[in-house]
C-alpha cells in the first residue's frame, strides 16, 4: 500500500490521512513535498523581507548611507532572510523527527510528514504576521495571537516578551496535533506524549529567544 503524500489535503479528513500513512508501504512524493514546502518558506520570507519587516535596523542607517548603498543593504537583508528561512524550513522538518524518531520508533519518514503539517501551520502563522506589520506595525511577538504582547505590559525583559511571543494558538494547534498525530502511531502512554512535545517546545522557545538576540547583534554589527 502506498500514501500519497500532499500536505495541504493533510487538513482534511486528518483521520483518514492517518491511517492511510499507518498502513502505508511506500510514500509517493515525498521529496516533492519537501521542495515545495522549502519552496514555500523562502518565498515567505523572502516577500516579508521584501514588505520590510524586520529592517527596523535598516531604516535607522537610512540616512547615514546613500541611497545605492540602503538598496544594497535592502538586498542583502532579502537574501539573508531567505537563506535563513531555508535553514529554519530544514530544521523544522528534520531535527524533531529525529528525536520523535528515537524516542518513538516510528518510521522516520512518516514523522517527517507530521511535521510536513507542522511547517505549513507555521507559515500560515507568518503571512498573519504580515497584516499585523503592515497596517498596525506590531513586530511577530506583539500579535494578539500570542502571549507576547500580555508579556509586554508585565515586563520590559526583552528576552521574556521573546519568549511568550512565540506562544501563540497556532502553536497550541501545532502540539495538540503533534500529540495526536504520535499517539496513532505509538503505544506510548498520552500523558508522556504530551510531556515530551510540550518539553520539546519550550526547549525550542528558549532557544529560539536567544537567537533572536543573536540576530539583533548581528544585524547591528554588519550594517553599522
Amino acid at each position: 500500500m502506498s500514501y500519497q503524500n500532499n500536505v495541504f489535503k493533510f487538513f482534511f479528513s486528518m483521520e483518514d490521512h492517518f491511517e492511510h500513512i499507518k498502513h502505508a508501504e511506500r510514500i509517493r512524493n515525498f521529496w516533492r513535498g519537501l521542495f515545495l514546502l522549502f519552496f514555500c518558506s523562502v518565498l515567505i520570507y523572502g516577500f516579508m523581507a521584501y514588505l520590510g519587516l524586520g529592517t527596523d535596523i535598516l531604516s535607522a542607517n537610512m540616512l547615514k548611507v546613500t541611497p545605492l548603498e540602503y538598496e544594497q543593504q535592502k538586498f542583502w537583508f532579502m537574501v539573508g532572510r531567505m537563506g535563513y528561512a531555508a535553514l529554519l524550513a530544514g530544521f523544522i522538518l528534520f531535527v524533531p523527527s529525529l528525536l520523535y524518531y528515537a524516542v518513538t520508533g516510528i518510521p522516520y519518514r512518516k514523522i517527517v510528514i507530521m511535521q510536513q503539517v507542522v511547517l505549513v501551520a507555521m507559515l500560515i502563522e507568518r503571512l498573519t504576521w504580515i497584516p499585523l506589520a503592515v497596517w498596525n506595525g506590531l513586530d511577530w511577538y506583539l500579535s494578539p495571537l500570542s502571549l507576547g504582547i500580555i508579556a509586554s505590559y508585565i515586563t520590559e525583559q526583552e528576552y521574556l516578551i521573546y519568549f511568550f511571543g512565540m506562544i501563540s494558538l497556532f502553536q497550541v494547534w501545532i502540539i495538540g496535533f503533534q500529540v495526536k498525530y504520535l499517539r496513532f502511531f505509538t503505544d506510548m502512554r498520552k500523558l508522556w506524549l504530551w510531556f515530551m512535545v510540550i518539553g520539546l517546545h519550550v526547549f525550542f522557545w528558549s532557544m529560539a529567544s536567544v537567537l533572536v538576540f543573536a540576530d539583533q547583534y548581528l544585524l547591528n554589527r554588519w550594517f553599522h
